[in-house]
């Protein structure tokens, strides 16, 4: 986490073309959770993150930045639409929801971070219980040169178990009947409790274990969820996920123009809009929620916001919440020379998926620079004489492209196929040219 905002900048310069000052906002407001967590506790508490609300148009990069640095950063991180939420006392998802979501997506980071510290661990236990079965242990009354036989052939099959000369013989593996999970975050914690309860009466009530016959190879796998749940500390691994979500979560809010109320179209607006707004306001400004987990402090949750804003201004959304976001950042609508940078600059760009797609048949899929941008250029063309929606033509372009190719893909086995600005042209010019194809097609 301790990464310079040119660092992070850099880092996402590698997925997302263009969009400067978002990712510059974004940045800063990392690195000021960075720095908060150098201050005294006291210190700590006082010093509130600085929310952002990112405006643009759909497939201009707003989703793509958050979850890249939630990736690179391997902090709690969840995408939340705004508009799925619901007034308390009407059907659909409560606000409180996203913050259990974000618990178990902190508990889910933990647990992979333990089950790595502990692999070696892990892989031990497994391969002790296969040799075992294997290898049944010897009598006590066993003559010692028995024991000095027995503990060479021990050490020779856990050798050939770990290189998996082993993985088709059939063993019989012994397993407690699987716990059930219950992880609807919708459902008020009482509630998950009550449903917790009834799976540990169910436990209670089937207690014999589970016999199977199975490979090797397979019981390596069942092996390894039982170790795991044997071996990890899993009320650790829960405190210190409520621990960072509170502290290094982030949550996405998508679509939070769909819950402002314009003032031109008050008559026809749904009645809940204004009321999932004042149920988000306590969770963005700083409340205690309750998750089967335990409760958990949002008032260090760091908030995007991101929204479109065609039918709408962010003036539209009731005051408090407005203030709740003091960064304001506009992304920039995607021009022609951007979409070609998003093609032939990004890591694991569309091009590149496809030549690796398509590569699985043998094919040597290459791609003129020409024919790149005539691609960008009739997404961008596409763009403005449809609806505006980004960099995600460019999947629908690229389809219309390569579809033939990809259909009868057993035809040009072992070969190079070219994709020329030619072809580009001819399977697309009547289609973005005809407004009506455009919108059916791409």
């Amino acid at each position: 986490m301790n990464l310079t905002p040119k660092e992070i900048v850099e880092y996402l310069d590698q997925y997302v073309i263009s969009q400067k000052d978002a990712k510059k906002t974004i940045a800063l407001a990392l690195r000021t959770r960075y720095r908060r967590m150098q201050l005294s506790p006291e210190l700590q508490d006082d010093i509130m993150p600085k929310n952002i609300l990112m405006i643009g148009s759909t497939g201009v990069g707003k989703t793509e930045i958050s979850r890249r640095l939630a990736k690179m950063m391997k902090v709690p991180f969840i995408k939340v639409e705004a508009s799925k939420y619901t007034e308390v006392g009407f059907v659909g998802r409560d606000v409180e929801s996203m913050i259990r979501d974000l618990v178990v997506n902190a508990i889910s980071i933990v647990k992979a971070e333990q089950e790595e510290l502990s692999k070696e661990k892990i892989e031990n236990y497994v391969i002790n219980k296969i040799v075992e079965k294997l290898l049944p242990p010897l009598p006590e009354s066993a003559t010692e040169s028995k024991k000095n036989d027995y503990q060479r052939l021990l050490v020779t099959m856990e050798e050939k178990v770990i290189n998996g000369e082993m993985d088709d013989k059939i063993i019989q593996i012994e397993f407690d009947k699987m716990h059930i999970e219950f992880n609807d975050t919708n459902l008020p914690p009482e509630m998950a409790k009550v449903q917790e309860s009834f799976s540990k009466i169910f436990e209670t009530m089937n207690k014999e274990d589970k016999k199977k016959d199975v490979t090797v190879k397979d019981a390596k796998e069942l092996l390894k969820h039982e170790a795991t749940s044997k071996l990890l500390d899993m009320v650790n691994i829960n405190n210190e996920a409520l621990k960072r979500a509170q502290n290094g979560g982030i949550i996405f809010l998508d679509e939070i123009d769909k819950i402002a109320i314009s003032a031109k179209s008050q008559g026809r607006n749904d009645p809940s809009k204004e009321g999932v707004q004042r149920d988000l306001l306590p969770i963005v400004e700083g409340s205690s929620v309750t998750t089967k987990y335990g409760v958990i402090e949002t008032d260090h949750i760091l908030f995007i916001a991101a929204g479109a804003f065609h039918l709408t201004k962010p003036s539209d959304l009731i005051p408090e919440l407005q203030g709740r976001f003091p960064l304001r950042v506009e992304l920039e609508a995607l021009t022609e020379d951007t979409l070609y940078k998003i093609l032939t600059q990004t890591q694991s760009s569309l091009l590149k998926q496809y030549e690796a797609l398509l590569g699985v048949e043998g094919i040597k899929l290459t791609f003129e620079d020409e024919a790149i941008r005539v691609i960008a250029k009739l997404s961008h063309r596409a763009n403005e004489i449809t609806e505006d929606i980004g960099a995600r033509r460019l999947h629908t372009v690229l389809e219309k492209v390569l579809e033939d190719i990809s259909f009868n893909a057993d035809e040009y086995k072992d070969e190079e196929v070219l994709i020329t600005s030619k072809l580009v042209h001819d399977k697309l010019d009547i289609v973005v040219e005809d407004e009506d194809l455009s919108r059916y097609i791409l």
